[in-house]
């Protein structure tokens, strides 16, 4: 008997993980479990023994119970009930002049709530129709954004390759597909052979990108000349199948040699391997669509220049500056005391003795010159006109050196 079960709580939705345990469950049997949202009801999709890689033992629930029948009675009714709420909405965003189109409407077992699904060239202000689908069906409304592979395996389609698109039969979870998944399958950048019906990248193209990196690894790089046993070969193509590489002699002999047997022909110091390239290259804009709007922005990221440092960050030319070899330390100075004397001098509150500063008492301190009065001449020296000590402008003999009119003091009433 299996110890886990996979669930899924919608067609094509994700699988979730529950012990099995007390109940005795089969494939596609109809099961009720505890979420974090509710009551969720479920078909098993999956039965292990074990986990599988990236699910925590701890947080894997127990099955609440399977379902009767009249917990499939009412998720009949649920059904029905969302096929109304999608008609119901999109003429909600008909009247309303609303550029989104609806997807596909989920409601939970208990109808506490029910999401809709919906994808739109941009941001949509959606606030109204919140407003009138709460006041029709009186629950949680919740409208959901979403892409155009999720929009694709909700309502299915047939592929290029003449059957069900991967993401509808099997796929639940979407890997980044970027245009150097197919330089590096040598494929042609044709728009149309390596898009699917959703108008992005095909899916299958991130299949095999660890084979082809394996390999890119291991051959050489085409159009180098090496040196080997044989004599100086070029390189002009390898072939990922067969697991060889076609190489040019001197000569203009063809030959094909496997990756093996070239790593023994290469002498010492030759590069062996490709090197990888990792910066992505100029994308045309046809192409640049097809890859989803997250890889799209990381790789614009990728290809932004650093900003230049600023200028008092940048390196000097000439490094860090060393110590004249001429120029004594200060402790070696006779002239001064040392910094630790310098220091206790400070903390007592004494000033050191300058030996320079004890004539400048006896110099004469010059007198600041008379700035030119209002007429533009200067006052003759000596003209006996006092002079104000800050500027040397000649003071106002007008000016009252008591309190102003404003301040004196108001005189005191006679009795």
């Amino acid at each position: 008997m299996a110890q886990y079960v996979g669930v899924s709580f919608r067609r094509q939705g994700q699988i979730y993980f529950f012990l099995s345990t007390p109940f005795v469950l089969s494939m596609h049997d109809m099961v009720l479990v505890k979420t974090e949202e509710g009551i969720g009801f479920g078909e098993i999709v999956a039965l292990r023994d074990d986990l599988p890689e990236g699910v925590d033992p701890e947080a894997v629930k127990p099955i609440y119970r399977p379902a009767t029948a009249e917990d499939t009675a009412i998720d009949r009714e649920n059904r029905e009930l969302a096929r109304e709420a999608r008609k119901y909405c999109q003429r909600s965003m008909a009247r309303l002049h609303l550029d989104m189109k609806l997807v596909d409407v989920e409601i939970y077992f208990d109808k506490s709530k029910m999401i809709f699904y919906f994808t739109a060239p941009g941001r949509v202000d959606f606030r109204e129709l919140v407003k009138d689908l709460v006041r029709n069906y009186r629950t949680r409304i919740e409208l959901r954004q979403i892409g155009v592979r999720h929009e694709t395996q909700m309502i299915g389609a047939l592929g290029n390759c003449g059957q069900m698109c991967c993401c509808r039969r099997y796929l639940r979870r979407f890997e980044p597909v970027t245009i150097k998944m197919a330089k590096d399958q040598n494929l042609f950048l044709n728009p149309a052979k390596i898009s699917g019906v959703c108008g992005r990248l095909l899916c299958c193209l991130a299949y095999e990108k660890d084979n082809y990196a394996d390999f890119q690894s291991r051959a050489p790089k085409l159009g180098r000349r090496y040196m080997t046993t044989q004599g100086p070969m070029k390189t002009i193509r390898a072939n990922m199948f067969r697991d060889s590489v076609s190489v040019v002699t001197e000569n203009g002999e063809e030959l094909d040699f496997s990756l093996t047997d070239w790593a023994a022909m290469v002498l010492p110091d030759q590069p062996r391997g490709a090197a990888q390239d990792d910066s992505s290259d100029d994308v045309p804009a046809e192409l640049a669509a097809l890859m989803d709007p997250e890889v799209r922005g990381q790789a614009g990221r990728q290809d932004r220049r650093p900003k230049p440092m600023r200028k008092e960050n940048r390196p000097r030319p000439g490094g860090d500056r060393q110590p004249r070899p001429d120029r004594q330390e200060r402790a070696d100075r006779p002239d001064r005391p040392d910094r630790a004397e310098r220091q206790d001098r400070s903390e007592r509150g004494e000033r050191p003795e300058r030996p320079d500063r004890q004539d400048r008492a006896d110099r004469p301190r010059p007198r600041p010159e008379a700035q030119p009065g209002e007429g533009g001449e200067r006052r003759p020296e000596g003209s006996g006109q006092p002079r104000d000590r800050r500027d040397g402008r000649p003071r106002d003999k007008r000016r009252r050196s008591g309190p102003r009119k404003d301040q004196a003091p108001k005189p005191t009433e006679q009795q």
